[in-house]
């Protein structure tokens, strides 16, 4: 199977590139998490005219049409910039969700006006960001519902606002595989956060100075961020692989194992990071502490590696 990505995809992920590092994420992030979203929605319009929200939404209903490695790519880079917002659910999970319960909303979904959230109990209980977002959904059993968000719950990571829901129009049931679209936007989420926590570590030791050498100069520090590096470059083909299958119209089994690999992947790289700089990584003035919580809380969202995992079994004992 040929992984490599196009040209246009290399492109569209340096142009969010270009956008997100002029953008100043960290600061957009902060103000998020203290409740000022402002920043943050002119940011998801921005992000809008470049393509980001219509990517997975069909071209008659005025999206681009584009393919689950379009959408990989995207999301792979927003999570490497930390941008905050119902982002994976948005542009991942929606259009598969929405594409026969409610589809007078994915023209909204293709211009960037609505903000999608939902929650899938018991694999996802609660509901990101439901004061910003336009549209509350809550899915059991494949069944879709409008829903009501209650009052906000404490997150491990501040900018993650979540809130549990409540049913009030059923909307029929879904394509059951908006389930592996998620998981495989959380994968590549995580794939592209766990690669700024490589990357800013990498670039702290060899700057910090200790025992009159640069850190990085420890056979040690490198052998660590080797192994957070090989990590990295074996999840992430088994999102690309997951976004071809899903393409192909199957990739249940493809996109839990990519949401596996990717969590293990992601975890390494937050432990690694926090090590390597000490006690100053989890300070919350320091922005590595952005990508440690965010981290955190998204190795155990839509699904943890252990109900996967399950899932894959299920999938290999069925083959």
């Amino acid at each position: 199977m040929r992984f490599a990505l196009s040209e246009e995809q290399r492109a569209f992920g340096d142009a969010l590139d270009a956008l997100l590092t002029a953008a100043d994420v960290p600061r957009v992030t902060r103000r998020w998490a203290d409740g000022d979203p402002a920043g943050g929605l002119r940011l998801w319009a921005r992000l809008a005219e470049l393509g980001v929200t219509g990517l997975g939404i069909p071209e008659e209903h005025g999206g681009l049409g584009g393919t689950p490695l379009d959408v990989a790519v995207a999301l792979e880079r927003l999570g490497y910039h930390g941008v905050p917002g119902p982002w994976i659910e948005t542009v991942a999970l929606a259009p598969a969700l929405l594409a026969d319960a409610d589809p007078t909303v994915l023209p909204e979904l293709a211009k960037g006006t609505a903000r999608i959230t939902c929650a899938a109990p018991p694999w996802a209980p609660y509901a990101l960001d439901t004061d910003t977002a336009t549209h509350v959904y809550l899915l059991t059993d494949e069944t879709l519902a409008r829903a009501r968000a209650g009052d906000p719950l404490r997150s491990v990571d501040p900018a993650r606002r979540l809130s549990a829901l409540t049913p009030v129009e059923n909307l029929g049931r879904v394509d059951g595989r908006a389930v592996d679209a998620v998981t495989l936007g959380a994968a590549a989420w995580l794939v592209g956060a766990g690669q700024r926590l490589l990357d800013d570590t990498v670039t702290y030791v060899g700057t910090r100075r200790q025992f009159g050498r640069v850190v990085g100069e420890y056979q040690a520090v490198k052998h660590a961020l080797a192994d957070v590096l090989v990590g990295l470059d074996f999840a992430r083909p088994l999102v690309h692989g997951a976004a071809r299958a899903l393409a192909a119209g199957h990739g249940s089994a493809e996109a839990s194992g990519a949401k596996v690999l990717a969590s293990d992947a992601a975890h390494r790289a937050a432990r690694t990071a926090l090590q390597l700089h000490g006690a100053i990584g989890y300070t919350r003035e320091f922005d590595l502490s952005l990508w440690l919580l965010r981290v955190r809380a998204l190795v155990g969202a839509w699904g943890t590696p252990a109900f996967h995992r399950a899932r894959v079994a299920t999938a290999l004992r069925g083959a």
